[in-house]
Formats: C-alpha cells, structure tokens, sequence
C-alpha cells in the first residue's frame, strides 16, 4: 500500500510517500508563503525521490483541518485533483489527530494545540490505550485558557498554539503541563499517511466529492 499524504493545515507544509510502515521519502517546509507557491513541487519532489509515478500510488491523505482556511483549501484541492485524475481512493486526516499520533506512547494526557489566531486555539485531548490512540474531546476552538483550565493531571501540550501560550498554560496548571519538543510541534505527512492506513486497508476511504475543509469555527472573510 503506497500513500501519498499532503499536510498545509498550518505554515507548515509537508509532503510524504509511505508504503506500509516504512517512509520513502518526505520533504517539509516551513517558510511565509502561501502554500500554493511550492506545494506541487514538493510532490514532484517526492515523486521524483521515490521513483514512483503517481499511477503507481494506491491512495492519498490530506489533512481537512482544523487550521488555516487558505491553507486546508489548498492541500484539499491538491489532493482532490489528484485522486480525480487518477481514480484513487483518498482519505481526509484530522490535524490534531496527527500531532497527537507524533506523542506516540505517552504516559501523560495529550492535547494537542494549534494557534486558531483571534487569541485562540484549536484543541483536543486524547490517550493512549494499549497502544492506541484514544480521542477523549472533540476538536474546539476556545481561548488556550479555557483549554487547560479543567485539567488536573500532567498533560502533554503539543503544536504551534503550545509554543505560542506556553506561559499562560504554565500559568493555568503549573507543573502539570509538559511540552513537546520542537520537532513535534510540526505536522509530518508521514504520520498523516500512518493515520489513513487502516481506513486504507478495510476501504473505508472518502467521497471524493464530498471531502472539504474541517473548520471547526464559520469562516469569516477576516480570517486567513
């Protein structure tokens, strides 16, 4: 099974090619520009790398969000385009599903946070059970306070938002919270692609039709 997976969900942009459980290649970049500048590259990039033409791929993932508008719209379309063109199944991938699969086997609570800008943040929190991982709130969007106010155990913060509210979590919840190293905090289509595996394997993969953008909160013009 090779997947083709795209993440733009944040500033980040990351592009893979997996074939069951080993990655055959992957490029992330994180620069200011909009994603649309570079993101087909990075697919020729890896396509290139891997010695694979896309008819060769079995499917494709793409993150639906949460995160940037523009950014979800692009990777999706991409993706879209691909899996039309080419009649392959495609899969969609929650954001914070990925971030919390890259805390693999923590002992600790996992939320994952991603700056939703207007001084909020998406979250969700989850564990791992027996080695799975295990949802335990829908996705939101509310201030980073209110996202830590109610937790009394050592929670794992992992994301953009992590980073950019790491003090007031500290302040919230003290020795608590935890954070994840910096290489965490970035999405990788390698683990987006681990994620649409299962759903690969049972076919139980997406309308292509009907995949969009998981916003959480109603897009406004003012948002990016």
């Amino acid at each position: 099974m090779r997947i083709l997976a795209v993440d733009t969900a944040t500033k980040s942009c990351s592009v893979a090619i997996v074939e069951k459980e080993s990655i055959i290649a992957e490029t992330t970049l994180f620069i200011e520009q909009t994603h649309s500048k570079h993101l087909m590259e990075m697919i020729d990039t890896v396509l290139n790398l891997s010695g694979l033409t896309v008819s060769e791929l079995d499917g494709f993932a793409v993150t639906r969000g949460p995160g940037s508008f523009t950014g979800l719209r692009i990777g999706i379309s991409s993706i879209k385009g691909f899996a039309m063109a080419s009649g392959k199944p495609v899969v969609g991938v929650s954001s914070l599903d990925s971030l919390a699969m890259q805390c693999g086997f923590s002992s600790y609570l996992v939320s994952p946070l991603l700056d939703a800008r207007k001084e909020e943040v998406y979250f969700s929190r989850y564990r791992f059970e027996n080695g799975y991982l295990k949802k335990e709130f829908r996705g939101q969007a509310i201030s980073p306070v209110q996202a830590v106010c109610d937790i009394n155990e050592p929670c794992l913060f992992v994301g953009d938002g992590a980073k950019i509210y790491q003090n007031k979590i500290k302040d919230q919840i003290g020795d608590l919270a935890h954070f994840a190293p910096f290489y965490q905090n970035t999405i990788r289509a390698s683990t987006v692609a681990h994620i649409s595996m299962d759903r690969f394997e049972t076919n139980d993969t997406d309308d292509n039709s009907l995949i969009v953008p998981h916003y959480i909160r109603k897009f406004s013009s003012c948002n990016h």
